[in-house]
């Protein structure tokens, strides 16, 4: 699934060549993806120009000139890619075209059809099914080691799955759990409570992690590409995810991978020691 690296590549790749656009005509290819498109969602779009182009979490938003938002989510295998309308061919998993007053089209394709596009009406953003719920942004301030402390001070399960919570912070996924992680020297079947002293190393990996990828334009594992149909190469930069019994960067010892919350873990047993929990007094305190 595309992380918060691979949307705002996405994101920057469309924002020269859409933002300022009028969309003259859409045409949906099917009913349906992950959600229904919204009734009229046509309708409601032809005519307006796109102000400019956000990112939420891994959501898209593309901000209308009548004050609506089209938000978009990539799923698990959607992208977005800019054609010039005359020459593109229609593809088979093509599901929503938007064409441009300068001659272009913009192209959402998604073979799984994991990926959706709603419509916010102005005004309802904020109380938006999809992104009332999320946590901040974990390159801008309010993502800080205090905050981290607080939100993971009463959260026994394991570290990793907590960071994958978009409630607790936004856009860290599978791939960039692991990376981080090895970076902070952390095991990632640490209970999050237990991690507090490592805040403020969890909030930097997590940072290094994610602009390191944004500079090498996401990863692509299996058809991520952005909105010029270019692939992203962070992949070959991974020090422990999809590593599997290779050696790690580090030490030389084989990455390991275990299964947490149905997704896979990778790590260095060496590099990120498992401490064992301390164990609770219960009993009643000495008399002086």
């Amino acid at each position: 699934m595309p992380e918060l690296p691979e949307v705002e590549t996405t994101r920057l790749s469309l924002l020269s060549s859409v933002k300022g656009r009028t969309i003259t005509r859409v045409e949906l290819k099917r009913d349906t993806l992950r959600i229904p498109f919204p009734k009229d969602f046509a309708r409601h779009v032809n005519g307006q120009k796109v102000l400019d182009i956000r990112r939420r979490a891994k959501y898209l938003l593309f901000d209308l000139d009548n004050g609506d938002h089209m938000l978009a989510h990539l799923g698990m295998s959607g992208s977005f890619t800019l054609a010039e309308a005359k020459k593109h061919l229609l593809r088979k998993h093509d599901h929503a075209l938007f064409f441009l007053d300068n001659g272009q089209v913009l192209v959402f394709h998604d073979p799984r059809r994991f990926g959706l596009i709603d419509l916010i009406k102005q005004g309802a953003e904020a109380a938006n099914p999809f992104l009332a719920h999320l946590g901040p942004e974990p390159l801008e301030k309010a993502f800080s080691a205090t905050y981290l402390r607080a939100a993971l001070a009463k959260r026994k399960g394991p570290i990793k799955p907590t960071l994958m919570d978009q409630r607790l912070v936004v856009g860290v996924g599978n791939i960039y759990a692991s990376e981080s992680l090895f970076l902070a020297g952390i095991h990632p079947s640490t209970p999050a409570n237990e991690t507090l002293d490592h805040a403020e190393a969890i909030v930097k990996a997590i940072r290094q992690s994610l602009n390191a990828a944004l500079k090498s334009g996401g990863s692509t594992l299996r058809d991520f590409t952005h909105g010029e149909g270019v692939t992203g190469y962070f992949q070959h930069q991974f020090n422990v995810y999809e590593r599997q019994a290779e050696p790690c960067v580090a030490c030389g010892r084989d990455i390991r991978m275990i299964t947490q919350a149905g997704r896979s873990s990778y790590f260095c047993a060496t590099c990120q020691k498992l401490s064992k929990p301390i164990k609770k007094f219960h009993g009643k305190k000495a008399k002086n």
